[in-house]
């Protein structure tokens, strides 16, 4: 099979040859039809995700839609001819789907919305896992509350603002004006974060009580800000980017309590993997009954075009989630 094969740090993908891989116990293997592109990639291509214990030569592509053409001994969810997605490699030594053929977990996969191409498929899982073990997970979100998301327009953002409408809450993001429609698309109330300060909007939305949940997608001083708008006694921060060193005081005066989130854990340690195909099928029914959309590249790109793929990621994938087609 041909497979893009990143084979030193600091350098670009190799398209090579590799065998067709055997679909061994508990596995399937996927006749791969598209493949999500993430900045991780970039950080790993980089030499710079040492979170990701990548192990060269290794085919990067984390996320993956295809048709299942063969299944391994054990395996009772799945059959050839399946439309599968899910979130199965590229790190840590799993192969991922910048390939013809991958031979995955199926703990990791769900039936393929039948709403969506196999195209846009491969845009929702990291994104979507994510989002739903940061809100739902961890923070538990319910009717009833009021949810603040930074970065509301990015990949996890705007996911997780479906995923919270869909649940009853009341839903704000920080965006920039031009993602104003987008939000209010959701049924969510769009906040412009360069023009309003915590406190400001934390007065104007919550009467000073602050948001049940903040979920940070940006880190830094995002996140240190969370800590002092969120409720007290009851509210909940959670952040996939809490990486750097923050005081905790702000949330401790608050009585609130604080999440991360590692999205990659499953796949790199083998625990909580069937959670996650979980999670996957929980997408498939909010996807097929209209309430989740994924924003996704209308570029085309295939293996042999996919570092112009990963330019347009670089570049900040503004108009939404960057695919790479395999067929």
């Amino acid at each position: 099979m041909k497979a893009l094969i990143l084979n030193n740090y600091g350098a670009g993908l190799d398209l090579q040859e590799l065998d067709k891989p055997v679909a061994a116990k508990g596995e399937v293997l996927i006749k791969i039809k598209s493949s999500g592109l993430n900045p991780l990639d970039i950080k790993i291509m980089a030499g710079q995700a040492g979170h990701a214990q990548t192990k060269l030569p290794a085919v990067l592509g984390i996320d993956v839609s295809g048709i299942v053409e063969a299944v391994g001994e054990g395996v009772t969810r799945f059959k050839a001819g399946d439309e599968v997605y899910g979130m199965i490699g590229g790190i840590a030594g799993n192969q991922g789907s910048l390939a013809e053929y991958v031979a995955a977990d199926e703990n990791f996969l769900a039936l393929k919305p039948k709403n969506l191409s196999f195209h846009d498929a491969a845009a929702v899982p990291l994104i979507f896992i994510t989002a739903c073990e940061a809100i739902v997970d961890r923070a538990n979100i319910h009717e009833g509350q009021k949810i603040l998301i930074h970065g509301g327009a990015g990949g996890v953002g705007h996911i997780a603002a479906q995923i919270a409408k869909a649940k009853g809450a009341e839903v704000y993001a920080t965006v920039r004006k031009h993602h104003f429609e987008q939000i209010k698309g959701y049924g969510a109330i769009p906040i412009e974060y360069t023009e309003s300060d915590p406190e400001s909007y934390v007065d104007e939305y919550t009467g000073g009580q602050g948001f049940d949940i903040i979920l940070d997608n940006v880190g830094g001083k995002t996140l240190d800000d969370s800590f002092k708008a969120v409720k007290r006694y009851t509210g909940h921060v959670v952040s996939i980017l809490g990486w750097g060193t923050h005081s905790l005081a702000p949330l401790s005066f608050r009585g609130a309590t604080y999440s991360g989130v590692f999205t990659l854990y499953p796949l790199i340690s083998g625990i909580g993997r069937a959670h996650q195909g979980e999670i996957m099928r929980q997408a498939t029914a909010l996807i097929e009954a209209g309430k989740i959309k994924p924003v996704v590249s209308k570029s085309v790109y295939q293996l042999e075009s996919a570092m112009e793929a990963y330019q347009e990621v670089e570049a900040g994938a503004k108009n939404g989630k960057v695919v790479v087609d395999l067929d």
